[in-house]
């Protein structure tokens, strides 16, 4: 792994595991949800959510998947308190529509 590969890499635990082994996962302006157990959806989204903004991001893409509608809730539970989200909406017909929320950060 080069410098910028590391650069671009963040280490988020994994609150439920009995080891406590970080996963590195590489900071970009979305992440795909359907990777993570149900059980640490919240736990993710937070982390990737500061990181990405430590990243510089001021949009960015949540992947929870359509099903009924239980991880989209988790994740806009989250996005409402945290507070430096600007706003959140549903991402359009090419983004993933109701499977996908597009987040704005404040400046």
């Amino acid at each position: 792994m080069n410098d910028i590969d590391r650069e671009n890499q963040s280490e988020i635990r994994n609150p439920q595991s009995e080891i406590d082994e970080p996963i590195e996962l590489e900071i970009t302006d979305s992440i795909d949800l359907h990777a993570f157990a149900p059980r640490d959806v919240k736990a993710v989204t937070i982390a990737y959510l500061e990181e990405a903004r430590k990243k510089g991001f001021k949009l960015v893409r949540i992947i929870h998947g359509k099903g009924i509608g239980v991880q989209r809730e988790a994740v806009r539970k989250v996005l409402e308190n945290t507070p430096f989200v600007r706003s959140f909406k549903t991402a359009d017909e090419f983004s993933g529509s109701w499977g996908a929320t597009i987040v704005t950060f404040h400046d």
